[in-house]
């Protein structure tokens, strides 16, 4: 974070196209026999020596930068059909095919839904956002229902007690832990279903463990805190005067908003299970170190000379 708080984004913006390459190289590496880490059925992680980290995560934030640069020289032409919008779709689709066939749905779908917002609340016309919903739609449920495990996941979500000790376990221990607690909680420390009955209890499902644990008023301070960051946020984005500040500042927050919003949805059964992490609480080196990494960009951003407080 303290790293790229201090880096001269101007060099980053000089060389964001060739980064970006270089990423998609690395995403590439993660579908090679030999060369990535296999868990649980997908592809997503890459070894380097002692450190291993998943290259998705490193996309999400690289492909960022680069749309807040895109959006800086071209966002008067933005759209224009052939001109402003279609390459950055041609760009947006290749690191999502790239991700889908790891495979995880979870971080393609957050990286696009992260990139149209981006592109809608910079001045995208309403009839292209229509348009990629109307193609989307189909597609993501080819490639929901084409799998055998995706189609468990939604069918768990729409009625998870059809299969309580199968595809509904996941949902139906997460909610024990969530009424388990109580107004204040068992206790930190003494939360039961993380032993042996909730799975991914320190990573997709921590949301659940801390209101078992501190109760719904906890709970609630949490959310009060990402809220607060988030307003925070927003607050800075606001107040760039510099296009690229502002844009970048725009899609960091996003992506924490959304990932949040994801993660605590899943946990309460709100959202079918997408296995993103909750920002800063889930237990995981590469993607904190890059939640860490996107924190410390919004910050250099930030204190731009061009950002008035």
């Amino acid at each position: 974070m303290f790293l790229l708080m201090a880096v001269d984004l101007s060099f980053v913006r000089e060389n964001i196209k060739l980064i970006l390459l270089l990423s998609f190289f690395v995403l590439v590496l993660t579908l090679l026999p030999g060369i990535s880490r296999q868990v649980g059925g997908a592809k997503r992680w890459l070894r380097i020596g002692m450190i291993g980290f998943q290259p998705s995560e490193l996309v999400k934030i690289i492909f960022i930068v680069y749309i807040a640069d895109y959006l800086s020289r071209k966002q008067k032409i933005i759209n224009n059909f052939y001109n402003g919008f279609c390459p950055i779709m041609v760009a947006l689709f290749i690191p999502v095919l790239l991700i889908l066939l790891q495979p995880d749905l979870g971080t393609a779908f957050s990286l696009f839904c992260v990139t149209f917002l981006m592109l809608f609340m910079t001045g995208l016309d309403f009839k292209y956002f229509l348009g990629i919903v109307g193609i989307s739609i189909p597609a993501l449920y080819v490639i929901i229902f084409s799998s055998a495990y995706r189609r468990a996941r939604i069918l768990s979500f729409l009625d998870p007690w059809s299969d309580p000790k199968g595809i509904g376990f996941q949902i139906i221990q997460s909610q024990i832990a969530l009424g388990s607690g109580g107004l204040f909680g068992l206790g930190i420390g003494q939360g039961r279903q993380k032993l042996f009955y909730l799975p991914a209890a320190h990573t997709d499902f921590i949301f659940s463990v801390i209101t078992e644990e501190i109760g719904i008023m906890g709970a609630m301070i949490v959310i009060s805190i990402f809220g607060f960051l988030l307003w925070q946020m927003v607050t800075v984005a606001k107040l760039c005067n510099d296009d690229f500040c502002k844009n970048l500042t725009i899609g960091l927050t996003i992506l924490f908003a959304l990932e949040t919003t994801i993660n605590i949805g899943v946990s309460l059964g709100l959202l079918p299970t997408k296995g993103l992490p909750l920002p800063f609480v889930s237990y995981g080196g590469s993607a904190l170190v890059f939640e860490m990494a996107a924190m410390g960009l919004f910050l250099n951003a930030s204190k731009s000379d061009e950002t008035l407080y």
